[in-house]
């Protein structure tokens, strides 16, 4: 990405300064190196983010150690108020958020608020933190001994989070590391930063106290100084896979707890006694949803047997209905990629597709608008593995169709690919579905349900190269990953009867 001389961008019509929020305020950058931000939708600069130094974020995580010790004593009573009040906030300011991140990562408005709603719902879950954080007591575990455990908080704690969900995906690591007592840094993407800004200016005025959150803006030198830095003690991470393995490899090597989600390929398997409408609708929503940039995007539809036909005819059907323009009008069903380089990476998986063998159906390079960074929905068939097309996380609005003879080739196909993270099947047959969830190995599965999301309560995260670490991310396992237990053996005797043991203390 092109670098920029930070100063003096504000003096430039249009393009705004953004910077950092360390310890409760906003902290202009010092390095003197800035990245453009753009309006995806008109292709026009509108920003200019400071790239943080390892010093900068050095200061935000001395700040967020510091306010630690303060804040892990609150009460949980005191922690769980503060959580309803910012659940309100974020409620009531949702459209307000949608706009920002509309108008820089380019995705439409519905699907800007559904994403807030998303990230509410972890927010919700953490509102019942005095539930979560209940743990075991054994009375009586020995004669006068009870055992009992607790879980405590691990101190500073970070977030390195993508462009795709600039809103939701830091609230799944955010929401549950600040409700156990932990403090935070967020890195968020440099492509659409100023949402973690709002966020952050609006916790201040839910009452979060300074330096429980703070906001460092940066590129890999801003990566780095995150996984080096020696009070830091866990990385959450969601990203492609090489760099997940990155972070995942560099955290641990320093004693860090990390979790790192990487990369997809999700496979969405037609049987032929699917209802071919149903299928087509979730296809054409699931891969399209988002301009396809989306780790739970469908981008691979495997049709066994004869449904390919009047599947793909379906498909093929829907695609000219789907409105593609600008995210902020209401009228627009997908805006533009995030960037022009992505753009045109994913424009040329479509200009391969016939040297490897595959037939485009629907080329979206056509009659898209030539404002912004805009690639209408765009269909493969005959996408078999080997090919890019079928091997790479394409990240766009490119759907690849597979067709196969049996329901057992078409499992082989999602078990033999690298990635783990989602799959669905449609079917009417409740035996093959239940059969399907039992030996596919993905994490998330849907079941006549083509982006299987898990609710707040349950935890989010992929299997084999979609995933390094053991933790998913929010629900129970994420309430885990940012806590540590303890055991606590305890008597109260009568001092009389105290004694010198040497031997091994035996529970009877």
């Amino acid at each position: 990405m092109t670098e920029l001389a930070a100063p003096p961008v504000e003096q430039r019509t249009g393009v705004k300064r953004i910077s950092h929020w360390i310890d409760g305020r906003s902290v202009a950058g010092e390095s003197g190196r800035s990245s453009p931000v753009f309006n995806p939708a008109t292709g026009k600069q509108t920003g200019a983010l400071d790239l943080a130094t390892e010093a900068e974020v050095d200061r935000a995580v001395q700040a967020a150690k510091q306010a630690f010790e303060t804040w892990r004593t609150m009460s949980l009573a005191k922690r769980a108020e503060l959580f309803f009040r910012i659940r309100e906030l974020i409620h009531e300011r949702r459209e307000e958020v949608a706009k920002i991140l509309t108008a820089e990562h380019g995705k439409v408005l519905s699907d800007a608020l559904g994403e807030v709603t998303r990230g509410l719902e972890v927010i919700e879950f953490c509102c019942g933190l005095p539930t979560l954080l209940k743990s075991e007591y054994s009375e009586q575990a020995s004669t006068g001994i009870d055992v009992y455990s607790i879980r405590q908080p691990l101190g500073v704690v970070a977030g390195i989070t993508p462009f795709n969900f600039p809103a939701m995906v830091p609230m799944w690591m955010w929401a549950p590391a600040i409700a156990t007592g932990n403090t935070f840094v967020l890195k968020p993407s440099e492509k659409d930063p100023s949402t973690s800004l709002w966020t952050a200016e609006l916790l201040k005025e839910a009452g979060l106290p300074d330096g429980v959150f703070n906001v460092v803006m940066g590129d890999k030198v801003a990566v780095d100084a995150v996984l080096n830095h020696p009070d830091i003690a866990a990385v959450s991470f969601v990203g492609s896979t090489p760099i997940a393995k990155y972070v995942y490899e560099t955290a641990t090597s320093k004693g860090k707890r990390c979790q790192a989600l990487g990369g997809a390929k999700n496979h969405m398997i037609v049987l032929p006694d699917a209802d071919i409408d149903m299928a087509a609708d979730a296809a054409v929503s699931a891969a399209y949803g988002s301009a396809g940039e989306r780790c739970m995007a469908i981008s691979q539809v495997v049709a066994v047997g004869n449904v390919a036909e009047p599947l793909i005819e379906a498909i093929k059907q829907r695609i000219p209905q789907v409105k593609v323009g600008d995210g902020m009008d209401p009228a627009s069903e997908m805006g533009p990629l995030v960037t022009k380089e992505h753009r045109d990476r994913v424009a040329s998986y479509i200009e391969n597709a016939p040297g490897e063998g595959a037939t485009v159906l629907v080329d979206g390079r056509e009659g898209a608008p030539e404002d912004g960074f805009f690639l209408k929905p765009s269909l493969l068939d005959d996408v078999k593995p080997g090919m890019k097309a079928y091997e790479d996380e394409i990240f766009g609005p490119v759907l690849g169709v597979t067709r196969v003879d049996t329901y057992d080739e078409a499992v082989g196909l999602v078990n033999d690919n690298p990635y783990g993270n989602g799959t669905a099947i449609f079917t009417r047959d409740g035996g093959v579905a239940r059969e399907f969830q039992f030996s596919v190995q993905a994490g998330m599965v849907g079941i006549n349900v083509p982006v299987p999301v898990p609710v707040a309560y349950y935890s989010f995260g992929g299997w084999k190269a979609s995933l390094f670490g053991d933790r998913h991310i929010y629900g129970p396992e994420g309430i885990d990953f940012y806590t540590r237990g303890k055991v606590v053996t305890s008597r109260w005797p009568d001092p009389a009867t105290s004694k010198v043991d040497l031997g091994f203390p035996q529970t009877r």
